[in-house]
């Protein structure tokens, strides 16, 4: 750009932070107008982390397309499966069983807080509060011993199939859950009694990033942000899917739309994960965890061995996976950073003809520049960590 050399007028200065930057939230990279250490515009560049994951799944079946869906947010594998298998059911018409329900949401709460405990960490790394950081991976180690548990995997997890779960609860893992539950309450007020009347984190965090309600809903954001600016839109209430009428919770918001007040709403959010948590185990009915439909999942393990039909229907699913009536279906969910919502195409075949996600992070980065407006450099660290965009899902 060319430089205003009128005489008393300051040219401004453009620096580069990222695509590898603490403050940048995974590969991403912004471009910074400055006037001294105002700033006068971001412009964020994406797609350092570009994976293909949309167009990949129109090469696989709607059965294989579960594997690639859950590495786009990576802190949120269970809600980018959660989203995928809706809308795929959705078009199959296929009825999911109330326990496999009610675990779908227990393990999409603990993903809430399990991302929740990621972003509160790095956040306070970024901004000098390293004891914070380990306090939280702390708990988010609980947290990933008990996704391995369940899935064998401690992130990317294949746990959620169209249809239901792919098993039931191992034995023994109520009972961890059970002890976790009753201690993260206290870990989380450790959290508070570090930094919410710590007087440097309110300097740096009260008053800054703030942006009107009406100007983050016009430009689409949802979640922590928005609920942070007083409207409280959560769409576990809103739009309840997967038994979350059946839950009782509060939906925690603020009014002053800062970045203190959406750490304060994450905060409060992981509280109300853990009521979420306690109904289910209190209340967690018996059953199947997965629809009794052949033709769309796999049959159990101990029918292979003295049942022809399913050894047959089994090898059909895995090697020409199912088909899916033509048609369109669209599934949101609450993740942890807004709504997720999952497009899918079908033409009646056995793979996708479109698949295209909502993802809250790439939505949710046009408020950066507005809020970036008129603030400090030193700010910007704490506002787009206060945003907290997953790259993966903005690179989709």
């Amino acid at each position: 750009m060319l430089a205003d050399t009128r005489p008393g007028v300051r040219a401004p200065l453009l620096i580069n932070l990222g695509p590898n930057h603490p403050s940048t939230h995974g590969v991403l990279r912004l471009i910074v107008e400055l006037d001294g250490e105002v700033v006068k515009e971001v412009t964020p560049v994406i797609g350092y982390l570009h994976t293909g994951i949309e167009k990949q799944c129109e090469n696989k079946t709607w059965w294989q397309g579960v594997t690639l869906v859950t590495r786009m947010d990576y802190l949120a594998p269970f809600a980018n499966i959660k989203t995928y298998t809706m809308s795929v059911e959705k078009l199959l018409g296929i009825e999911v069983p109330g326990r496999a329900q009610w675990i779908r949401v227990l393990l999409a709460e603990l993903n809430r807080i399990a991302s929740h405990l990621v972003w509160l960490g790095t956040s306070g790394l970024e901004l000098g509060a390293m004891s914070v950081f380990f306090y939280c991976y702390r708990e988010r180690d609980e947290l990933l011993d008990l996704f391995e548990m369940v899935s064998g995997e401690r992130m990317n997890h294949r746990y959620f199939q169209v249809g239901g779960c792919a098993q039931d609860l191992p034995p023994g893992f109520i009972e961890r859950l059970q002890a976790f539950i009753d201690e993260m309450p206290r870990r989380i007020d450790e959290y508070e009694a570090l930094l919410t009347g710590n007087p440097i984190w309110k300097d740096r965090m009260k008053g800054v990033g703030v942006l009107p309600a009406d100007d983050l809903i016009a430009l689409g954001v949802t979640g922590p942000t928005l609920r942070a600016a007083g409207v409280p839109h959560d769409l576990r209430k809103t739009n309840p899917y997967s038994g979350y009428e059946h839950f009782q919770f509060e939906v925690p918001t603020a009014t002053e739309g800062d970045c203190y007040a959406r750490y304060l709403v994450r905060v409060r959010e992981m509280r109300e994960s853990l009521r979420i948590i306690q109904q289910v185990i209190d209340g967690l009915p018996e059953g199947p965890t997965i629809a009794d439909d052949r033709k769309v999942v796999l049959p159990p393990r101990e029918e292979l061995a003295w049942s022809m039909e399913a050894l047959i229907h089994h090898f059909k699913l895995v090697s020409e996976g199912f088909k899916v009536p033509a048609g369109e279906a669209y599934a949101p969910i609450e993740s942890p950073r807004g709504e997720m919502g999952c497009y899918v195409v079908s033409d009646g075949g056995p793979k996708p003809h479109r698949v295209h996600m909502r993802d809250p992070s790439f939505v949710n980065l046009q408020a950066t520049a507005p809020l970036c407006r008129g603030n400090y450099l030193a700010d910007l660290i704490a506002i787009v960590a206060t945003l907290d965009p997953v790259m993966g899902g903005v690179d989709r």
